[in-house]
């Protein structure tokens, strides 16, 4: 597999890169159990934390990746700076013009990916010069498009191209990563479960909440956007626990953009880890999560695909 041949993974699984969430510790933990981690550098994070954390995935030998945002890195681009110098195995760079930084990116040595929503935003990355493309599903947790599903869009993009495709979206355990790793998949781009693990940065309030939560809760929209004023593009909607805040704001978004009561209700409620108004961005997997914990039990769930790639090749018997 090509996860395995390019990173030595030993199960064919990227965590994905959650800000708030994927530190350099929970990074670092699921490249030791025999995944490839993801640092989670979301927009307001400084370029000193980049390195700091950076420096932790990194400090058990094992290779390891950084998930950045196109529009942010256009704004802070000491971002892609602290990047180049830690030179992690993988960087992905989505939800935004990201083909400026792909040639500096590969001149490094490092492998680039990007998170494509439909076949338009593949045919775009095949363009750009990625070298892994991983097909966002509507199904998937935090930020990206809501147009279709994991695997209508992961069909049609491996029948596209040759590029290694990585599938994230709805792909709570070993059933699932059997599943699109059967249609052709490299590998699977798994976020939500790993959202409580111990070494996650989560929050735990927010743990308990997301353990509570079942596959129906999660909702999709930009009003965590507009209330954070970060700078998400409108175009990128992301997937979240429903909550009282997102249900008092829905259909009010421009309003919420320019109102500074509710901006400051959610900031407070961020910084409390108020479930009732933070955004809790999840998957629909969400509903599969029953516990905490460590990302090598995660892994070790994960590498369970085989079984079930092997029943079906023998029709269905174990």
């Amino acid at each position: 597999m090509w996860l395995s041949e390019r990173f030595g993974v030993s199960v064919p699984v990227v965590g994905a890169p959650m800000a708030n969430v994927s530190g350099g510790k929970l990074t670092a933990a699921i490249s030791a159990a025999g995944g490839l981690g993801m640092l989670g550098a979301g927009s307001a994070v400084s370029a000193e934390w980049i390195r700091t954390e950076g420096a932790i995935a990194a400090a058990g030998g094992k290779p390891w990746g950084i998930g950045l945002m196109a529009w942010s890195v256009a704004e802070r681009p000491e971002h892609l700076a602290a990047v180049l110098e830690l030179r992690p195995q993988l960087v992905s760079l989505s939800f935004g013009d990201y083909s400026a930084y792909v040639g500096p990116l590969r001149d490094a040595g490092i492998v680039v990916a990007t998170q494509a929503g439909t076949v338009a935003d593949a045919r775009e990355a095949i363009a750009a010069g990625v070298d892994v493309i991983v097909v966002r599903g509507a199904e998937a947790g935090g930020h990206g498009r809501n147009a279709v599903g994991t695997l209508p869009l992961l069909q049609a993009v491996l029948d596209l191209t040759d590029l290694p495709v990585l599938a994230g979206g709805g792909i709570s355990g070993p059933r699932g990563l059997a599943a699109v790793l059967a249609a052709g998949a490299a590998g699977g781009w798994i976020g939500t479960a790993f959202l409580t693990c111990v070494e996650a940065l989560t929050a735990d309030a927010v743990r308990q909440r997301v353990i509570a939560a079942d596959e129906t809760d999660t909702v999709y929209g930009t009003v965590f956007d507009a209330a954070s004023r970060a700078g998400w593009p409108d175009e990128f909607g992301g997937r979240a626990l429903r909550n009282e805040y997102f249900d008092r704001w829905e259909g009010r978004e421009q309003e919420l953009k320019t109102d500074d009561a509710g901006h400051a209700d959610y900031v407070e409620g961020s910084r409390a880890a108020d479930t009732s108004r933070a955004s809790i961005y999840a998957g629909q997997g969400v509903g599969a999560l029953t516990g905490q914990p460590t990302a090598a039990e995660v892994l070790d769930g994960f590498a369970g695909y085989r079984s079930y790639l092997q029943a079906a090749l023998n029709g269905g018997a174990k």
